[in-house]
């Protein structure tokens, strides 16, 4: 059954949900052949090169959504830094730190339900110079309208980020601050606007497989060009930070089986990946993979470019 999956997929057909749900059944050494499998998938649609991207947590905390995961929600008790909008100048040392780790991308990350207008005037100046040092500029700033979106595009802002998170249906159980239409608007906007767009969610909610196949048929008719795959670290304060981390198994095959319901995305691994994969780190190429957000995260590390880049030459594959 998986070879025929494998086949239909390299043969440019879509898999349906019975499909899908047949992959999250996989368990034992046939969880071994879905990963062969997805990685033959990989190679097939993008080739043997990792696209890496970097970030930089711009103004971080005192956010009014209610994102259960999130330690800069307002309703969170988590410890971390608070502070505005940082200059230009800091933005531009991270940029350069992420281009001397051979990050092609380098985005521009707020907290708040979207970037104030004041804001929004400093951050085209932010990505307008983060673009003359040859990096290819994204921004993730929360549900903007297009006119604000067209803003950052004339500013050299090549891709905007919003995930959808989860399933539509799960959705309500992470947040009530704002809702999945909310995001598919954005999205639209997004996409209209002219920008790439860059879309995933966050593994070990409390979601069910059903859900996680959920989101990425959404995403597919959505058509992002990169689908960040986070996995929950679960921070103390945080009303999900008693969760269980995500069985490493169970994330690999997350991967995988957004390998085949997306063969042709930038299928990127991001938060939470050291944390959940532990020993089984490696194997994010060999599950379908194809990029990497690298260097540290928003409130939780991340993994230094030099690692990063041994590990992709170790897999026989190129930053």
């Amino acid at each position: 059954m998986l070879k025929k999956l494998e086949k239909k997929v390299l043969d440019n057909g879509e898999i349906s949900g019975q499909d899908a749900l047949f992959i999250t059944t996989l368990d034992g050494q046939d969880v071994f052949d879905l990963f062969a499998s997805a990685n033959r998938i990989r190679e097939h649609f993008r080739g043997n090169t990792v696209d890496l991207c970097a970030i930089i947590n711009a103004k971080s905390g005192a956010c009014p959504e209610d994102c259960s995961y999130c330690a800069q929600s307002a309703r969170s008790a988590a410890e971390i830094k608070t502070f505005r909008l940082v200059e230009k100048e800091t933005v531009l040392e991270k940029a350069k730190e992420a281009k001397n780790g051979r990050a092609r991308r380098f985005c521009i990350v707020t907290s708040g339900k979207k970037a104030s207008a004041k804001d929004l005037s400093k951050i085209a100046e932010m990505v307008s110079s983060v673009r003359e040092l040859g990096l290819l500029p994204c921004a993730t700033l929360g549900l903007l309208s297009k006119n604000e979106l067209v803003l950052l595009k004339n500013s050299g802002l090549e891709r905007y980020h919003n995930n959808l998170e989860t399933s539509e249906r799960f959705f309500s159980e992470i947040c009530t601050t704002h809702t999945y239409q909310d995001k598919i608007k954005t999205i639209k906007e997004v996409k209209s606007s002219g920008l790439s767009l860059c879309s995933g969610g966050i593994f070990g909610l409390g979601e069910t497989w059903e859900d996680r196949i959920d989101m990425a048929f959404a995403l597919r008719d959505i058509g992002p060009d990169s689908v960040p795959i986070n996995f929950l670290t679960p921070v103390k304060g945080t009303r999900l930070g008693m969760n269980m981390i995500l069985d490493p198994f169970d994330a690999l095959k997350i991967i995988s089986l957004y390998r085949f319901i997306l063969p042709d995305k930038e299928i990127r691994v991001c938060g939470g990946r050291i944390q959940t994969l532990g020993e089984l780190h490696s194997f994010i190429f060999l599950a379908g993979a194809d990029s990497l957000l690298t260097g540290n995260y928003l409130t939780t590390l991340g993994r230094n470019y030099e690692d990063d880049l041994r590990l992709i030459n170790q897999c026989g594959l190129k930053a």
